[in-house]
């Protein structure tokens, strides 16, 4: 990222919320469940797969564990009275990962079992650092009694490669992504060639494992990458899919859909938007320009 890219990334905190409301549209389905529901519509009528997450991380009250998990079942509720083709995807620190771990994994019980009444999944996000001992420790408890969730692997993490030796092993539903957490360079990668070539050695082990993999990137060459190896292993299209976030790179989007593969869209929806949204910003650093200029000239 440049000086300016930099320097208008530290400004964006003081954009005033109206405006980043504007630009967030693209990114986030809105406030509520019924804001969700008619963007998952509109994208499963155009072929596409959703992912919902609820904005929130990191609570500091049990009670907005609480919260999220009633949410979490009323959205699904939703999904099945409507027949949408949408799962969900959870934070643990969302859930009080942080409070208290066993508080936060009997709330992925509750989820869970709730998801699986209803024929639905959920996958277990991944967090900085700090999380993905407790993160995966619960996923592979959760596993001894539910088959409907999976979890998230980050390529710009060294460790990674040995995680996913270990999630080979028992087939897991796996999503890799690069990661955008930023992480001290003993823990994790900080050269983007060697992040990109770190996720397509990762991806081969998983889907050469047998693993259900959620293909997550918007990076053209990882796509092209992906591709190959799909081809060389002769994988059935619902072995696996690719992902990618709401309002980034639609254009993208229709190609790997019409190349034969699967896509599924992650929408997150909820009234935490605003922080979601100056993260997102911060990491697209033209729309970041954007919003200043707009601000600058009183829109």
């Amino acid at each position: 990222m440049s000086t300016l890219d930099t320097l208008i990334a530290n400004t964006l905190p003081i954009v005033p919320k109206p405006l980043v409301r504007i630009i967030a549209r693209n990114y986030v389905a809105g406030e509520t469940v019924n804001d969700q529901t008619r963007v998952i519509q509109e994208l499963n009528r155009d072929g596409f797969m959703v992912a919902t997450s609820i904005l929130g991380e990191f609570v500091t009250r049990k009670k907005e564990s609480e919260e999220a998990v009633r949410d979490y079942m009323n959205f699904l509720d939703k999904v099945q009275e409507l027949d949408l083709d949408s799962n969900i995807h959870v934070k643990l620190t969302h859930l009080g990962l942080k409070l208290d771990k066993e508080f936060c994994y009997q709330n992925m019980r509750v989820v869970l079992t709730h998801a699986r009444v209803r024929g639905n999944f959920v996958r277990i996000d991944m967090e900085d650092s700090s999380c993905i001992n407790d993160t995966l420790e619960i996923y592979l408890e959760l596993l001894e009694e539910f088959d409907n969730t999976g979890v998230v692997i980050q390529a710009r993490l060294r460790r990674s490669l040995e995680d996913v030796r270990k999630l080979g092993k028992i087939q897991a539903n796996v999503r890799i992504c690069k990661g955008i957490y930023i992480e001290p360079r003993e823990i994790a990668y900080v050269d983007p060639e060697i992040i990109k070539k770190n996720y397509v050695m990762l991806l081969d082990e998983l889907l050469s494992a047998g693993c259900y993999v959620g293909i997550a990137t918007h990076d053209a060459q990882l796509v092209w990458s992906a591709s190959r190896i799909i081809e060389r292993l002769d994988l059935d299209p619902s072995k696996y899919e690719f992902q990618m976030l709401h309002g980034v790179d639609p254009q993208l989007r229709r190609i790997i859909q019409s190349a034969g593969h699967r896509l599924r869209v992650a929408v997150p929806y909820g009234p935490n938007w605003y922080p979601y949204s100056i993260r997102r910003l911060r990491k697209n650093p033209a729309i970041a320009r954007y919003v200043l200029k707009a601000m600058f000239k009183g829109k």
